[in-house]
C-alpha cells in the first residue's frame, strides 16, 4: 500500500469518534516498534518527523524507512511533518514524498500566521497534501519548539472559523492545557484540560478534525525502570489517558506521541544495559528498547486512540 493522505483517515475517525495516533519517529526501532504494534491491531497510523528529526536521521534515510515499514505491512499511513516553521520546510517535505505537513505559525500575529498558513495550503494542495495549521501556544520543550509557561496561551474559539476559512487547513491543532515534553505538571498539580473550549471549536467547526500536540500520557512504568537504573526523571508528569480518551471521542481526530516512545525506548536501554555492563553489540540493546515501543504503542492504539480494527 502507498502513503496516504489524513483526509479520508480523519473523516473516518471523526465519525467513529476516535483519534489515529501521530506518532514521531527518528530511526528504525522507533518505525518498526510502531508498525508492529498498529499491524496487529489493525490500526490506521500517523509517522511524524520533526524538523529536529529530519536533521538528525536525514529526509531521505526518514522516507525510505517508512517505505520500508509500507512492505512489511498493509497499512494506512500517512507521512507527516511536525511543527514545520517555514514555507521551505513544508515545500521540501511535500516535494520529497511527505503526504501531510504542519505549518506552525503559532508564534506570529493572528494576521501573519493566516498569511503563512495560506501560503503552505496553497502549494500543499497543488500537489495532493493536506495541511495541519495551529493557533493557541502550547508550553513545554520538544526539538526546537521552547515555549515557556508564560509565553503558552489557550486557543481563542472565537478565532477558528476566520482562520481555518480563509487559509484552507484540513485540520487545526488548539491549546487546552496540554504541553510538550515529559514534565508537563509539577507534582501536587492537578492535571487539566479545558475541554469547554474544545467544546466550544468543535460547535464553530463542525465535523472538522481537531489535533493535540503535547499529549503523551508519560507513563509511570517507563518513568520507574529508566530512574531505577540510573535517570534522574522523578518529577516527569504527563496528561491522564481518561482526558485524552475523552478527546478522542469527541472532535479530536489526531494526537501526537513523542515523548512516550524516548521514554519507553530509553527504559529499554537503560534497563538492559545495568543488567549486562558488558554489552557493547547495539543489536542486543535495541532489541527490548523496539519491545517496548511496541508495547506503548498497542497500549495507546487500545486504550487511549480507540482505533484498533479501523485500518479498513
Amino acid at each position: 500500500m502507498a502513503l496516504v493522505s489524513t483526509k479520508e483517515m480523519f473523516e473516518k475517525a471523526y465519525k467513529g469518534g476516535y483519534a489515529i495516533g501521530a506518532f514521531n519517529v527518528n530511526n528504525m526501532e522507533i518505525v518498526q516498534g510502531i508498525t508492529e504494534a498498529a499491524a496487529e491491531l489493525k490500526s490506521p497510523l500517523i509517522l511524524q518527523v520533526s524538523a529536529g528529526a529530519r536533521k538528525y536521521a536525514k529526509h531521505n534515510f526518514l522516507v525510505k524507512l517508512v517505505e520500508a515499514a509500507l512492505l512489511e505491512c498493509d497499512l494506512p499511513i500517512a507521512l507527516h511533518l511536525d511543527h514545520g516553521d517555514s514555507f521551505e520546510l513544508c515545500k521540501s517535505c511535500i516535494d520529497g514524498g511527505f503526504t501531510s505537513v504542519m505549518i506552525d505559525g503559532s508564534h506570529h500575529s493572528f494576521e501573519d500566521n493566516i498569511k503563512l498558513t495560506k501560503q503552505v495550503v496553497d502549494y500543499a494542495h497543488a500537489h495532493g497534501v493536506t495541511v495541519e495549521g495551529e493557533l493557541g501556544r502550547l508550553a513545554g520543550i520538544e526539538d526546537a519548539v521552547n515555549v515557556s509557561a508564560e509565553d503558552a496561551s489557550y486557543t481563542r474559539p472565537e478565532e477558528v472559523e476566520e482562520f481555518v476559512s480563509r487559509t484552507g487547513v484540513d485540520s487545526l491543532a488548539i491549546a487546552i492545557g496540554t504541553s510538550h515534553g515529559a514534565f508537563k505538571f509539577k507534582p501536587g498539580q492537578k492535571p487539566q484540560l479545558r475541554f469547554d473550549i474544545l467544546e466550544e471549536v468543535e460547535k464553530r467547526l463542525p465535523n472538522f478534525p481537531i489535533v493535540l500536540h503535547g499529549a503523551s500520557s508519560v507513563i509511570p512504568k517507563y518513568v520507574d525502570i529508566i530512574n531505577a537504573n540510573g535517570g534522574q526523571l522523578d518529577d516527569a508528569i504527563g496528561i491522564p489517558e481518561d482526558m485524552l480518551r475523552q478527546a478522542a471521542k469527541m472532535a479530536v481526530c489526531k494526537i501526537n506521541i513523542d515523548s512516550d516512545l524516548r521514554l519507553a525506548m530509553t527504559a529499554g536501554i537503560r534497563e538492559y544495559m545495568n543488567a549486562n555492563p558488558k554489552a557493547f553489540d547495539p543489536r542486543q540493546y535495541l532489541t527490548p528498547a523496539r519491545a517496548y515501543i511496541k508495547e506503548l504503542v498497542a497500549h495507546k492504539i487500545t486504550e487511549v486512540l480507540g482505533s484498533d480494527g479501523k485500518a479498513f
